[in-house]
């Protein structure tokens, strides 16, 4: 296993387990981990001539830009950190 395996499992389990937590100060991590990782999937789809990977690598890209953009150039001050999601509770309802 190369290095660039190794790299694209390290690095994309951390940056889909940041994307996944609960508070928005380790979540804003998961953008830099995706992004320190696409170098080693354009690499190793390039090298195999994977070009459907190759395409998807780049749809990544944009994403994980789109998470450096929110979370570390151009971060919303106006919002409290935890806002924009709620809870939905479902009570039950009577039957007739």
């Amino acid at each position: 296993m190369g290095i660039d395996q190794i790299a694209i499992a390290l690095l994309g389990a951390a940056a889909a387990w940041l994307s996944q937590a609960r508070g928005a100060a380790a979540r804003r991590w998961a953008c830099i981990f995706g992004l320190l990782g696409q170098p080693f999937w354009f690499y190793a789809s390039w090298t195999t001539g994977q070009w459907g990977i190759f395409t998807v690598s780049a749809i990544y890209l944009c994403a994980w830009l789109r998470g450096l953009w929110v979370y570390w150039v151009a971060p919303r001050q106006d919002a409290p950190p935890d806002s924009g999601l709620g809870t939905i509770q479902l009570t039950p309802g009577r039957r007739a």
